[in-house]
């Protein structure tokens, strides 16, 4: 058994091995897990969030990003948070097979992690594995998610800087996304850009941002050509460190996360629901009644 002193010390070194270790430990909660946390430095390693609807491209887009800044000699890390539901394994195994290529570049770290059924995708457990790949000397660290239900939103209170990516045919739906995914985007990329309508989409998405005073820039990127992905690799490299105004409300996201993981962490679902079964039996159950037994044991 390592102990944290001796896998930090690693980490530091750039070692995928004790990289890959460290976060096998943090993500199954074994020892030394919780010394390791408490003994990470703080690290200000940019956190790019990428999320966007099913089919918008984003591993292709990541994958690009990847190639063009490992060209330049920088460290990437990816964190791709699946879904746990086993219906989604085929179109994820997709994705992981166009990273494929980086698999064997050693200035490239890919992880999966299931969600685990949090709301909204992104766990506590996600942000604990961010600090510690944090820790192991990347130039980004980029944070991918599905892009179903409120894991768009979610991955505000991770990321130093989140790109939504949207495609041409999101066009119909302009007027309709969520405010919420609006006020999260540092940059929109339109990819499949070279798709009809792609222009027209872009300018319409420029329109709402000034009509809602937001200076959000718009890339538009063709990912499995590499079209476009020069200027928007340049402005995550010039822009992934100017952030501190927002740092307080990403830290105190990430606190509350943590402490609702740790204080819900005793909760036996089962028991849960033979209580239930059983109190349920009683005429005068009430359900709020029976949660005070729990919230107050």
């Amino acid at each position: 058994m390592h102990s944290s002193a001796h896998l930090l010390t690693q980490l530091r070194e750039g070692s995928f091995i004790a990289l890959a270790r460290a976060l096998t430990l943090v993500e199954n909660d074994i020892a030394p897990a919780a010394a390791l946390l408490r003994s990470l430095e703080l690290n200000q390693t940019p956190v790019i969030g990428i999320t966007g609807p099913p089919g918008a491209g984003k591993s292709t887009l990541v994958n690009a990003i990847t190639m063009h800044l490992t060209a330049q000699q920088k460290r990437i890390a990816i964190l791709a948070v699946d879904p746990t539901s086993p219906f989604n394994f085929g179109s994820l195994l997709g994705d992981r097979i166009r990273m494929s290529q980086h698999f064997n570049n050693p200035n490239v770290y890919i992880r999966s992690i299931a969600t685990r059924g949090a709301l909204g995708g992104i766990s506590a457990k996600t942000i604990e594995m961010v600090d510690v790949i944090k820790a192991a000397n990347f130039d980004l660290i980029f944070v991918e998610t599905v892009g179903v239900g409120q894991s768009e939103i979610e991955i505000a209170g991770l990321a130093d800087k989140t790109v939504v990516v949207l495609v041409p045919e999101s066009g119909d739906e302009i007027q309709h996304i969520k405010s919420g995914l609006m006020e999260i985007a540092q940059a929109f990329v339109v990819n499949k850009a070279d798709r009809e309508g792609a222009d027209t989409f872009a300018n319409n998405l420029q329109k709402l941002m000034y009509h809602q005073h937001q200076q959000t820039p718009i890339f538009k990127t063709v990912a499995d050509k590499n079209t476009g992905i020069a200027a928007l690799c340049s402005w995550l490299m010039e822009s992934a460190a100017a952030n501190n105004e927002r740092r307080p409300f990403l830290l105190a996201e990430k606190a509350l996360k943590i402490i609702q993981h740790y204080r819900m962490a005793n909760l036996d679902k089962r028991a849960l629901l033979e209580g239930i079964k059983e109190a349920v039996e009683a005429p005068d159950f009430n359900i709020y009644k029976f949660t005070d037994r729990w919230i107050n044991p």
